[in-house]
């Protein structure tokens, strides 16, 4: 019997009514903050905000603006809590207003084979938004045409520990898209500073993505810790950062930088959101 994934975050980080919503991706390539026109180019990781539409849209719509028809592996941060560390929903099918996306089973069960740190568990995903708002844009672009493949990561601390398993996470992913048949793209789910007046949301972000830029992961840990940074989707941008390294990433462009305070108006208390491309 197939799981079904019905949204959860419809209505809320997005619009509920199908035409509504893509209306509302639309407007998000066309803001002001936002590429405003479509222009692919081909990268193999990249790294793309979570939050909702009226607030993040613009910046995620700079990554959607580039990116190709493929199949997608989409990594995001595990807000609730709740399930294993490292899961992997194997099969199933997951809804959104924009139609139903299948999940790549041939691919999950392939990953799970390489890596023995992910486990097959439904309920991080039952209730986490990271992953879920990445569809309706894919699916804006290119229907409901691809698979998918959703990993989602509990992250804590930025320590050794977790460093290790992103390791293994993504050098699994490699392996496995190596001997994979399809194409596929990487995308990392996660936003910057939280809740931090402008100035210091923006330097702490730019200090960081100095790391990601460079692919180096043990010192964007470093930095996390140093500046105590906010960074949710710190675990998911690891293992995105290892997968372009060893895809022999060329190239990294941070395409958009905003804040929810350039939304909004309300410089006190910033998210930082961030479209960066690994590996032109």
């Amino acid at each position: 019997m197939m799981i079904i994934r019905e949204p959860v975050v419809a209505g809320s980080f997005y619009n509920l009514e199908r035409e509504m919503l893509k209306k509302q991706i639309n407007y998000c390539f066309k803001h002001e903050l936002g590429p405003k026109e479509i222009f692919p180019k081909k990268f193999k990781v990249a790294i793309v905000p979570h939050a909702g539409y009226e607030y993040s849209g613009p910046v995620a719509a700079w990554v959607y603006a580039k990116i190709l028809k493929s199949n997608y592996i989409l990594i995001g941060p595990n807000h609730t809590g709740i399930g294993s560390t490292f899961s992997l929903m194997k099969s199933g099918l997951w809804k959104t207003p924009l139609g139903e996306v299948l999940i790549d089973e041939e691919f999950t069960s392939k990953l799970l084979q390489n890596c023995k740190i992910l486990e097959q568990d439904v309920l991080p995903h039952k209730n986490e938004h990271s992953i879920e708002v990445q569809l309706p844009f894919l699916q804006f672009r290119y229907g409901s045409d691809f698979t998918f493949v959703p990993i989602c990561i509990l992250n804590e601390f930025a320590d050794e520990t977790l460093l290790e398993a992103c390791r293994c996470i993504g050098e699994a992913i490699v392996k496995t898209i190596k001997t994979s048949k399809k194409d596929w793209i990487v995308l990392a789910s996660s936003d910057f500073s939280h809740y931090l007046p402008y100035e210091l949301a923006s330097e702490i972000d730019s200090y960081l993505i100095n790391s990601i830029l460079k692919l180096n992961v043990k010192e964007f840990f470093s930095r996390i810790n140093e500046r105590s940074a906010t960074v949710c989707g710190f675990g998911p941008i690891a293992v995105a950062m290892v997968v372009a390294k060893e895809l022999k990433a060329k190239k990294s462009n941070l395409l958009k930088y905003a804040t929810s305070g350039d939304l909004t108006g309300d410089l006190s208390s910033v998210v930082g959101y961030a479209g960066i491309t690994l590996g032109d």
